[in-house]
Protein backbone atom coordinates (compact mmCIF):
# COMPACT_ATOMS: atom_id res chain seq x y z
CA UNK A 1 0.00 0.00 0.00
CA UNK A 2 1.28 3.33 -0.68
CA UNK A 3 -0.05 7.19 0.28
CA UNK A 4 -0.91 9.55 -2.12
CA UNK A 5 0.96 13.41 -2.08
CA UNK A 6 0.10 17.07 -3.98
CA UNK A 7 3.05 17.39 -5.98
CA UNK A 8 1.52 20.10 -8.31
CA UNK A 9 -1.04 23.13 -7.75
CA UNK A 10 -2.97 25.32 -10.02
CA UNK A 11 -5.99 27.43 -10.65
CA UNK A 12 -7.53 29.56 -13.33
CA UNK A 13 -9.96 32.30 -12.70
CA UNK A 14 -11.60 34.28 -15.43
CA UNK A 15 -10.48 38.17 -16.23
CA UNK A 16 -13.81 39.32 -16.27
CA UNK A 17 -14.79 41.03 -12.21
CA UNK A 18 -18.27 41.42 -11.18
CA UNK A 19 -18.84 43.78 -8.07
CA UNK A 20 -21.45 43.23 -5.54
CA UNK A 21 -22.47 46.89 -7.01
CA UNK A 22 -22.21 45.27 -11.09
CA UNK A 23 -24.84 43.06 -9.14
CA UNK A 24 -26.95 46.04 -7.81
CA UNK A 25 -27.18 47.25 -11.33
CA UNK A 26 -29.01 44.15 -12.24
CA UNK A 27 -31.17 43.05 -9.70
CA UNK A 28 -32.65 44.77 -6.23
CA UNK A 29 -29.60 44.55 -3.88
CA UNK A 30 -26.77 46.13 -2.51
CA UNK A 31 -23.24 45.50 -1.79
CA UNK A 32 -24.18 45.62 1.89
CA UNK A 33 -26.69 42.86 1.78
CA UNK A 34 -24.23 40.37 -0.14
CA UNK A 35 -22.20 41.16 2.50
CA UNK A 36 -24.09 41.01 5.40
CA UNK A 37 -25.09 37.49 4.30
CA UNK A 38 -22.29 35.93 2.77
CA UNK A 39 -19.33 38.01 3.11
CA UNK A 40 -18.87 37.68 -0.84
CA UNK A 41 -17.39 41.10 -2.77
CA UNK A 42 -16.59 40.32 -5.92
CA UNK A 43 -16.93 37.20 -8.08
CA UNK A 44 -15.21 36.64 -11.29
CA UNK A 45 -17.84 35.50 -14.63
CA UNK A 46 -16.73 34.03 -17.38
CA UNK A 47 -17.27 37.38 -20.30
CA UNK A 48 -19.74 36.71 -23.21
CA UNK A 49 -17.37 36.02 -26.27
CA UNK A 50 -14.63 34.49 -24.58
CA UNK A 51 -14.24 30.56 -24.96
CA UNK A 52 -13.59 29.52 -21.62
CA UNK A 53 -16.03 26.99 -20.03
CA UNK A 54 -15.51 24.19 -17.35
CA UNK A 55 -13.25 22.22 -19.39
CA UNK A 56 -11.60 25.05 -20.96
CA UNK A 57 -10.79 26.55 -17.55
CA UNK A 58 -9.63 22.85 -16.02
CA UNK A 59 -7.22 22.65 -18.86
CA UNK A 60 -6.08 25.78 -18.42
CA UNK A 61 -5.34 25.05 -14.57
CA UNK A 62 -4.13 21.68 -14.82
CA UNK A 63 -1.21 22.89 -17.52
CA UNK A 64 0.20 24.99 -14.41
CA UNK A 65 -0.33 22.02 -11.90
CA UNK A 66 1.42 19.42 -14.17
CA UNK A 67 4.16 21.65 -15.10
CA UNK A 68 4.51 22.58 -11.10
CA UNK A 69 4.57 18.88 -10.49
CA UNK A 70 7.57 18.60 -12.32
CA UNK A 71 5.49 16.16 -14.80
CA UNK A 72 4.50 16.46 -18.72
CA UNK A 73 0.91 15.11 -19.69
CA UNK A 74 2.21 11.61 -21.04
CA UNK A 75 2.92 11.10 -17.02
CA UNK A 76 -0.63 11.30 -16.07
CA UNK A 77 -2.47 7.80 -16.03
CA UNK A 78 -5.61 9.02 -14.96
CA UNK A 79 -7.89 12.14 -14.61
CA UNK A 80 -10.90 12.76 -12.09
CA UNK A 81 -12.67 15.84 -13.06
CA UNK A 82 -15.30 17.42 -10.94
CA UNK A 83 -18.00 19.93 -11.79
CA UNK A 84 -22.08 20.21 -11.62
CA UNK A 85 -21.25 22.29 -14.98
CA UNK A 86 -20.21 20.67 -17.51
CA UNK A 87 -19.93 21.63 -20.98
CA UNK A 88 -22.54 19.03 -22.06
CA UNK A 89 -25.27 16.89 -20.84
CA UNK A 90 -23.22 14.19 -21.66
CA UNK A 91 -20.20 13.31 -22.21
CA UNK A 92 -18.36 14.44 -19.08
CA UNK A 93 -15.43 17.20 -18.65
CA UNK A 94 -13.39 14.30 -18.14
CA UNK A 95 -12.71 13.22 -21.80
CA UNK A 96 -12.78 16.99 -22.65
CA UNK A 97 -9.50 17.38 -20.59
CA UNK A 98 -7.89 14.20 -22.14
CA UNK A 99 -8.53 16.20 -25.21
CA UNK A 100 -7.52 19.22 -24.73
CA UNK A 101 -4.52 18.09 -23.22
CA UNK A 102 -3.29 15.82 -25.63
CA UNK A 103 -2.60 13.23 -23.03
CA UNK A 104 -2.50 9.56 -23.78
CA UNK A 105 -5.58 7.38 -23.98
CA UNK A 106 -5.97 7.59 -20.37
CA UNK A 107 -8.97 6.80 -18.19
CA UNK A 108 -11.13 10.04 -17.46
CA UNK A 109 -14.00 9.71 -14.50
CA UNK A 110 -16.37 12.31 -13.82
CA UNK A 111 -17.42 13.29 -10.17
CA UNK A 112 -20.96 15.18 -9.89
CA UNK A 113 -21.13 15.38 -5.91
CA UNK A 114 -21.21 19.63 -6.17
CA UNK A 115 -19.96 21.38 -3.25
CA UNK A 116 -18.06 18.29 -1.90
CA UNK A 117 -17.05 17.82 -5.56
CA UNK A 118 -13.18 18.27 -5.09
CA UNK A 119 -13.49 16.19 -1.50
CA UNK A 120 -15.04 13.04 -3.07
CA UNK A 121 -12.48 13.24 -6.51
CA UNK A 122 -9.90 13.07 -4.18
CA UNK A 123 -10.75 10.67 -1.93
CA UNK A 124 -11.33 8.66 -5.61
CA UNK A 125 -8.03 9.11 -6.73
CA UNK A 126 -6.58 8.50 -3.66
CA UNK A 127 -7.95 4.78 -3.60
CA UNK A 128 -6.52 4.34 -7.04
CA UNK A 129 -2.92 5.48 -6.04
CA UNK A 130 -2.95 3.81 -2.09
CA UNK A 131 -3.36 0.39 -4.24
CA UNK A 132 -1.04 1.04 -6.58
CA UNK A 133 -3.39 1.09 -10.08
CA UNK A 134 -1.91 4.26 -10.94
CA UNK A 135 1.03 6.42 -9.74
CA UNK A 136 0.06 10.08 -10.96
CA UNK A 137 -3.79 11.24 -10.67
CA UNK A 138 -5.10 14.89 -12.14
CA UNK A 139 -7.61 16.11 -9.98
CA UNK A 140 -9.75 18.55 -11.11
CA UNK A 141 -12.55 20.93 -10.43
CA UNK A 142 -13.91 23.59 -12.37
CA UNK A 143 -17.63 25.51 -12.51
CA UNK A 144 -18.73 27.65 -15.38
CA UNK A 145 -22.05 29.35 -12.76
CA UNK A 146 -22.66 32.17 -14.95
CA UNK A 147 -24.54 31.17 -17.74
CA UNK A 148 -27.27 29.33 -15.77
CA UNK A 149 -27.86 31.83 -12.98
CA UNK A 150 -31.84 34.14 -12.71
CA UNK A 151 -29.58 37.11 -13.12
CA UNK A 152 -32.85 39.10 -12.11
CA UNK A 153 -34.58 40.28 -8.39
CA UNK A 154 -36.62 36.61 -8.31
CA UNK A 155 -33.06 34.72 -8.42
CA UNK A 156 -30.86 37.23 -6.12
CA UNK A 157 -30.39 34.77 -3.08
CA UNK A 158 -28.69 32.39 -5.33
CA UNK A 159 -27.29 34.24 -7.90
CA UNK A 160 -24.97 36.64 -5.90
CA UNK A 161 -23.40 33.56 -4.37
CA UNK A 162 -21.80 32.07 -7.61
CA UNK A 163 -18.70 32.74 -9.40
CA UNK A 164 -16.76 30.84 -12.02
CA UNK A 165 -13.14 29.03 -11.72
CA UNK A 166 -11.18 25.96 -12.00
CA UNK A 167 -8.05 24.61 -9.87
CA UNK A 168 -6.15 21.22 -10.47
CA UNK A 169 -3.92 19.31 -8.46
CA UNK A 170 -1.48 16.56 -9.31
CA UNK A 171 -1.49 13.46 -6.71
CA UNK A 172 1.27 11.25 -7.19
CA UNK A 173 2.35 8.21 -5.44
CA UNK A 174 4.15 8.48 -2.07
CA UNK A 175 5.95 5.54 -0.49
CA UNK A 176 5.91 7.29 2.77
CA UNK A 177 3.04 6.44 4.23
CA UNK A 178 3.17 9.15 6.99
CA UNK A 179 2.98 11.72 4.56
CA UNK A 180 0.13 12.83 1.90
CA UNK A 181 -3.37 12.23 2.61
CA UNK A 182 -3.81 10.07 5.87
CA UNK A 183 -7.66 9.55 5.53
CA UNK A 184 -10.64 10.78 3.49
CA UNK A 185 -14.26 10.92 4.65
CA UNK A 186 -17.65 11.05 2.77
CA UNK A 187 -21.08 11.32 3.69
CA UNK A 188 -24.39 12.03 2.15
CA UNK A 189 -28.42 12.42 2.76
CA UNK A 190 -30.25 12.35 0.13
CA UNK A 191 -33.48 13.07 1.91
CA UNK A 192 -32.61 16.92 1.46
CA UNK A 193 -31.71 16.53 -1.79
CA UNK A 194 -34.29 19.37 -2.92
CA UNK A 195 -33.02 21.89 -0.51
CA UNK A 196 -30.25 22.69 -2.89
CA UNK A 197 -31.17 22.34 -6.31
CA UNK A 198 -31.36 22.58 -10.28
CA UNK A 199 -34.77 20.15 -11.07
CA UNK A 200 -34.22 20.43 -14.24
CA UNK A 201 -33.30 18.88 -17.13
CA UNK A 202 -34.51 15.59 -15.27
CA UNK A 203 -36.29 12.74 -16.27
CA UNK A 204 -39.51 13.91 -15.55
CA UNK A 205 -38.76 16.88 -16.93
CA UNK A 206 -37.10 16.07 -20.79
CA UNK A 207 -37.26 17.40 -24.55
CA UNK A 208 -41.26 17.34 -24.70
CA UNK A 209 -41.49 19.23 -21.74
CA UNK A 210 -38.99 21.86 -22.69
CA UNK A 211 -40.41 22.69 -26.13
CA UNK A 212 -43.79 23.25 -24.04
CA UNK A 213 -42.42 25.56 -21.26
CA UNK A 214 -40.80 27.56 -23.81
CA UNK A 215 -39.59 30.58 -22.12
CA UNK A 216 -40.75 30.62 -18.93
CA UNK A 217 -39.45 27.35 -17.46
CA UNK A 218 -37.57 28.36 -14.30
CA UNK A 219 -36.57 24.88 -13.35
CA UNK A 220 -33.25 25.59 -14.57
CA UNK A 221 -31.85 28.00 -12.39
CA UNK A 222 -30.84 26.86 -9.14
CA UNK A 223 -32.91 26.86 -6.06
CA UNK A 224 -31.69 26.89 -2.79
CA UNK A 225 -33.61 26.76 0.94
CA UNK A 226 -30.69 29.21 2.37
CA UNK A 227 -31.60 28.70 6.21
CA UNK A 228 -31.91 24.97 5.99
CA UNK A 229 -28.52 24.60 4.33
CA UNK A 230 -27.02 26.90 6.49
CA UNK A 231 -27.91 24.65 9.55
CA UNK A 232 -26.82 21.73 8.50
CA UNK A 233 -24.24 22.75 7.00
CA UNK A 234 -22.38 23.67 9.85
CA UNK A 235 -23.42 20.82 12.06
CA UNK A 236 -21.97 18.35 9.14
CA UNK A 237 -18.51 20.74 9.11
CA UNK A 238 -17.97 19.91 12.79
CA UNK A 239 -18.32 16.37 12.92
CA UNK A 240 -16.68 15.62 9.26
CA UNK A 241 -13.38 17.44 10.65
CA UNK A 242 -13.49 15.99 13.76
CA UNK A 243 -13.67 12.58 12.49
CA UNK A 244 -10.50 13.15 9.80
CA UNK A 245 -9.34 13.98 13.25
CA UNK A 246 -9.85 10.98 15.65
CA UNK A 247 -8.97 8.91 13.10
CA UNK A 248 -5.43 10.17 12.64
CA UNK A 249 -5.01 10.60 16.75
CA UNK A 250 -4.98 14.26 15.82
CA UNK A 251 -6.67 17.13 18.09
CA UNK A 252 -7.98 20.60 17.29
CA UNK A 253 -4.51 21.84 18.15
CA UNK A 254 -2.65 20.15 15.55
CA UNK A 255 -4.71 21.65 12.47
CA UNK A 256 -2.28 23.85 11.07
CA UNK A 257 -4.74 24.82 8.22
CA UNK A 258 -8.03 24.49 7.68
CA UNK A 259 -9.32 25.02 3.42
CA UNK A 260 -12.79 25.00 3.81
CA UNK A 261 -15.21 25.08 1.23
CA UNK A 262 -15.70 28.29 0.14
CA UNK A 263 -19.56 28.40 0.39
CA UNK A 264 -20.49 31.12 2.70
CA UNK A 265 -18.17 33.39 5.12
CA UNK A 266 -20.06 33.17 7.70
CA UNK A 267 -20.19 29.33 7.91
CA UNK A 268 -16.48 29.42 7.73
CA UNK A 269 -16.41 31.72 10.86
CA UNK A 270 -18.67 29.65 12.62
CA UNK A 271 -16.32 26.53 11.82
CA UNK A 272 -13.50 28.92 13.16
CA UNK A 273 -14.73 29.97 16.35
CA UNK A 274 -16.38 26.20 16.99
CA UNK A 275 -12.51 25.05 16.99
CA UNK A 276 -10.87 28.02 18.57
CA UNK A 277 -8.82 28.41 15.35
CA UNK A 278 -6.92 31.89 14.79
CA UNK A 279 -6.57 33.53 11.68
CA UNK A 280 -3.95 32.46 10.76
CA UNK A 281 -4.84 28.59 10.57
CA UNK A 282 -8.06 28.87 8.20
CA UNK A 283 -7.97 29.78 4.60
CA UNK A 284 -10.90 31.98 3.04
CA UNK A 285 -11.19 33.62 -0.29
CA UNK A 286 -14.40 33.65 -1.51
CA UNK A 287 -14.34 37.17 -0.48
CA UNK A 288 -13.16 37.60 -3.78
CA UNK A 289 -14.43 34.64 -5.74
CA UNK A 290 -17.79 33.48 -4.31
CA UNK A 291 -18.67 30.04 -4.43
CA UNK A 292 -17.12 28.27 -7.18
CA UNK A 293 -18.44 24.85 -5.98
CA UNK A 294 -16.33 22.26 -7.28
CA UNK A 295 -13.32 24.11 -7.81
CA UNK A 296 -13.57 26.62 -4.23
CA UNK A 297 -11.28 24.14 -2.10
CA UNK A 298 -8.44 23.08 -5.24
CA UNK A 299 -8.52 27.30 -5.86
CA UNK A 300 -7.99 28.17 -2.57
CA UNK A 301 -5.45 25.52 -1.47
CA UNK A 302 -3.55 26.29 -4.14
CA UNK A 303 -4.03 30.34 -3.47
CA UNK A 304 -2.82 28.92 0.00
CA UNK A 305 0.21 27.03 -1.26
CA UNK A 306 1.21 30.33 -3.47
CA UNK A 307 1.70 32.33 -0.73
CA UNK A 308 3.47 29.93 2.00
CA UNK A 309 0.87 29.43 4.10
CA UNK A 310 1.35 25.55 3.95
CA UNK A 311 4.91 24.14 5.29
CA UNK A 312 6.25 20.66 5.20
CA UNK A 313 5.03 18.20 7.84
CA UNK A 314 1.62 20.98 8.59
CA UNK A 315 -1.75 18.77 8.89
CA UNK A 316 -4.18 20.43 6.20
CA UNK A 317 -7.52 19.72 6.20
CA UNK A 318 -10.15 20.02 4.09
CA UNK A 319 -13.99 19.90 4.64
CA UNK A 320 -17.21 20.30 2.53
CA UNK A 321 -20.66 20.54 2.56
CA UNK A 322 -23.34 21.25 -0.25
CA UNK A 323 -26.30 20.04 -2.34
CA UNK A 324 -27.11 16.65 -2.37
CA UNK A 325 -27.24 16.73 0.43
CA UNK A 326 -22.72 15.61 0.53
CA UNK A 327 -20.42 15.97 2.84
CA UNK A 328 -16.49 15.05 3.42
CA UNK A 329 -12.76 15.80 4.80
CA UNK A 330 -9.66 15.43 3.78
CA UNK A 331 -6.63 15.11 6.32
CA UNK A 332 -3.25 15.91 4.54
CA UNK A 333 0.22 15.82 6.33
CA UNK A 334 1.99 17.48 4.22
Amino acid sequence: MYNSKIIGLGKYLPDNIVTNDDLSKMMDTSDEWIQERTGIQERRWIKEGTNDTSSVMGAKAAKIAIERAGLTKDDIDFIVFATLSPDYYFPGCGVQIQDLLDMPNVGALDVRNQCSGFVYAISVADQFIKTGMYKNILVIGAEYHSNGLDKTTRGRGVTVIFGDGAGACVLSREEDTTKGILSTHLHSEGKYADKLIVASPSIAHWVPEIIEAGDEDISYFPYMDGTFVFKHAVVRFSEVIMEGLIKNNLSKEDIDLLIPHQANLRIAQFIQKKFGLSDDKVFNNIVKYGNTTAASIVIALTEAWEQDKIKDGDHVVLAAFGSGFTWGSVIIKW
